[in-house]
């Protein structure tokens, strides 16, 4: 391999960074646009986001512009597959997050053979990507197989989410034994990660769905310009910040010993995954008017229905009944928040020539029973935005705790 196959994509930021952050259909507005601080230091720089840490990167990071999740099915029922899984993984996924190749001269040391990396990424910087590992039922036993035998391991707030009032969902599009959320500045970085943890996975696990996501809907970087959603609204102004420790305590970060959890998933989360697609020609023939008063806010500066700007204070009962930010804000809903990560998606049109467009809504949560779960019971029956929204796809994930050097993905878990 020559010197130069073999240089970390970081460094290379100088030349291609420009060029790396237009790459890929559907680029939303200047995603760097008013940051400020360490935050705008960091981004310009494309600085590498750590793997290792206390939590996994990717929930309470300043969340990027662009998204690849993938879920996985176990094949294999044996536990040793699922631990060697993991090992690679997490292996190839600390690399990949510092610019490097899947193992070092993945991409071109042998020629009789297919290469262990993939090599769309050679030459782009690091674009901070993370990766982010959750946990889907099945690891725990389903339909009276324990086959890992986890079963005892599987927390009391990991539930199966109920159908909510007006969901649609597509099965083959929900659910998953694994998933993966990768998360970059750069779509084709985050491409290639999911696409390389999938290659390592043939004879162990398959895809069991994917999604591509684009100009993230909420941010956990108050200082950044608040983004907006596909019906043209900001969306995430009150979002935790991901500086903000103490309401991650609070809301994010599982406490196993406060929350009577196993110790495996201290300082872990719980990750809810709804697909929702959008009725976007049905909004677009709506009333500016109308919009304001199912959104519960101005459409142009973002501020609370009567208020003046985007960050004034919420006084819930004096919005419109029904609309989306009275009944999502925490006022609503005994103080609890969720932290949120969403990504708007289009996957082009279907036969009627209307856009297959909407939410890829993904939220962290300590409880999902006390949080998301009663939140989206009453939205369901009663956001006026729900004439204009489907939800098509759904699943809840265990998320584990950070790994230190020589950990690997949920180690404290199978080796309990």
């Amino acid at each position: 391999m020559s010197p130069a196959a073999a240089v970390s994509r970081r460094g290379l930021l100088g030349a291609v960074g420009g060029a790396a952050l237009a790459v890929g259909a559907g680029a939303g507005a200047g995603w760097a646009a008013m940051r400020s601080g360490d935050a705008e230091a960091a981004a310009a720089a494309g600085t590498p986001v750590p793997f290792h840490g206390a939590h996994q990167a990717g929930i309470a990071t300043a969340v990027q512009d662009r998204l690849h999740m993938a879920a996985f099915d176990l094949t294999s029922d044996r536990k040793t597959d699922l631990v060697d899984l993991l090992r690679r993984w997490s292996s190839a996924a600390d690399r990949m997050t510092r610019g490097l190749e899947v193992v070092e001269g993945g991409a071109g040391a042998v020629a009789d053979a297919p290469p262990d990396d993939t090599g769309e990424a050679l030459g782009l910087p690091a674009s901070r990507l993370t990766l982010t590992l959750g946990l889907g039922p099945g690891i725990f036993g389903a339909a009276g197989r324990d086959r890992f035998g986890l079963r005892r391991q599987r927390p009391a707030a990991f539930v199966d989410l109920p159908r909510f009032a007006r969901d649609d969902l597509d099965a083959d599009r929900s659910g998953g034994d694994l998933v993966v959320q990768a998360c970059a500045d750069d779509p084709q970085v985050a491409v290639h990660a999911v696409r390389n943890l999938a290659r390592l996975a043939m004879g162990t696990a398959a895809v069991r769905w994917s999604q591509l996501g684009f100009g993230r809907t909420s941010s956990t970087t108050p200082g950044e310009q608040t983004p907006r959603n596909l019906f043209g609204f900001k969306d995430g102004t009150n979002n935790i910040a991901g500086d903000d420790a103490e309401s991650l305590r609070r809301h994010v970060w599982v406490d196993a010993a406060a929350d009577r959890a196993p110790a495996w998933i201290d300082g872990g989360s719980y990750l809810v995954m709804r697909r929702i697609a959008m009725r976007i020609e049905s909004w677009d023939r709506t009333s500016l008017g109308e919009q304001e008063d199912v959104t519960g806010r101005h459409k142009l500066t973002g501020a609370p229905l009567g208020g003046s700007t985007e960050r004034s204070p919420i006084d819930v009962p004096k919005l419109p009944a029904g609309s989306h930010v009275a009944l999502a804000h925490p006022d609503a809903n005994g103080g609890r928040r969720i932290l949120r990560r969403g990504y708007s998606y289009v996957d082009g049109s279907d036969g009627l020539g209307r856009l297959d467009a909407g939410l890829f809504f993904l939220a962290y949560c300590r409880d999902p029973r006390t949080q998301y779960v009663p939140m989206q019971t009453r939205m369901a029956r009663s956001d006026r935005m729900a004439e204009y929204l489907t939800h098509v796809a759904s699943g809840l994930y265990a998320v584990p705790p950070g790994t230190q050097p020589g950990e690997y993905w949920a180690q404290r878990l199978l080796e309990a």
